[in-house]
């Protein structure tokens, strides 16, 4: 309750123009909004420039902050728009993301985890991760926001209904329809490749 408490008189600061109460409120919830941006977007500086923005409309918009929801649930409910707003400028600029990158001599390496037992596996794993984000690019927006907030990022279905304003009922059904078409798709690419 004393969080609560301290939330409240914090946004009443910050809605009085105390930066440092805002950047108290901000802090707790900005590395989840920025793994959600970077989930939506696939590039780290995307998701930075997001966050950035998102963090500015926050601030310049905590007037219109109700209450009515979690403090932290509403920012994430701009970090989705402005993934959104972002995804929808830039749609003709978007390019395939690869695991292949240049290092400092201009030699081309792969970006492999390195908890894997063996190159290989860690290699699979993330042609796996990568075809898994791919078929989520494929699947339509609605679908692929709930994947990445309840599968990826682990709101729950309460929060999901908050952050994009509809009601648990349809979340929920949006998740079964999501999940189930992604499995489709999965399944359809190991038959493929199985012939």
């Amino acid at each position: 309750m004393a969080d609560v408490y301290n939330e409240a008189i914090l946004i009443e600061k910050a809605k009085s123009g105390d930066e440092a109460s805002f950047e108290l409120l901000i802090q707790n919830c900005k590395t989840k909004a920025y793994n959600t941006a970077l989930r939506y977007l696939r590039d780290e500086e995307d998701a930075m420039d997001v966050l950035q923005e998102s963090m500015i409309k926050v601030f310049r918009h905590l007037d219109k902050f109700k209450g009515d929801c979690k403090f932290d649930t509403w920012v994430y409910r701009i970090v989705v728009n402005t993934c959104h707003d972002f995804l929808r400028k830039n749609k003709h600029q978007r390019n395939n993301i690869s695991i292949y990158r240049a290092d400092e001599d201009g030699e081309t390496i792969i970006d492999l985890p390195d908890t894997s037992p063996t190159p290989p596996e860690a290699f699979d794993a993330k042609l796996t991760a990568t075809y898994v984000l791919s078929c989520l690019d494929k699947i339509p927006k609605d679908q692929k926001e709930i994947i990445i907030l309840r599968d990826i990022q682990g709101f729950s279905y309460e929060e999901i209904s908050q952050i994009l304003e509809c009601s648990m009922g349809t979340v929920k059904s949006r998740i079964n329809r999501a999940r189930q078409k992604l499995k489709h798709m999965i399944l359809e690419q190991y038959d493929e490749s199985c012939v």
